[in-house]
């Protein structure tokens, strides 16, 4: 299988896209799957910053370790990308916007399309929230990111086409 490169993406590249980074390469390492991850942001105020420090703590009480630093996507990482997971709808628009003003042919889609537990579809902004929404982006990042990796060692998703992910076809915990 030809490595895959996949684009984590939400506002600022500071909280949501990192942390689904660091889990998707965690949950790639564990199935011993070769995927090349990388995150950025829609928005440019953060370029440079490392990951949010609430967000580095409530990751690093549960063993995922965040680094790097904020970058602001482009056409040219998006056409670099085999797949992009936008965090919430919002960025979803913007990627797409993007994609189609550069002729960009990169499937992009939601990153919780793919959770088990998939809630409002979005993964929540939790930068002006308490340590309780940190925790749960980190929840929400590592199951989401254990079934992407499921549905790449499947054949489901990577070769070059976006999945239409169906919540009902996917083992729901009891």
């Amino acid at each position: 299988m030809t490595t895959l490169t996949v684009l984590m993406v939400c506002l600022g590249n500071i909280c949501r896209s990192p942390t689904a980074e660091a889990a998707l390469v965690e949950a790639a390492t564990e199935a011993g799957l070769d995927l090349q991850v990388r995150s950025a942001g829609t928005g440019g105020w953060h370029v440079g910053a490392p990951p949010d420090p609430r967000m580095t703590d409530a990751a690093a009480q549960v063993g995922l370790h965040l680094d790097g630093e904020a970058a602001q996507v482009d056409a040219s990482s998006l056409e670099q990308a085999d797949i992009v997971f936008a965090m919430d709808r919002s960025n979803l628009r913007d990627l797409q916007r993007l994609a189609a003003a550069h002729d960009v042919s990169t499937p992009i889609q939601l990153f919780r399309d793919f959770d088990p537990q998939p809630g409002d579809g979005e993964v929540p902004d939790p930068y002006y929230g308490g340590p309780d929404g940190f925790a749960e982006v980190v929840a929400i990042c590592r199951r989401t990111a254990l079934e992407v990796v499921r549905r790449i060692v499947d054949g489901e998703l990577g070769d070059g086409t976006a999945v239409t992910a169906s919540h009902d076809d996917v083992d729901r915990p009891s």
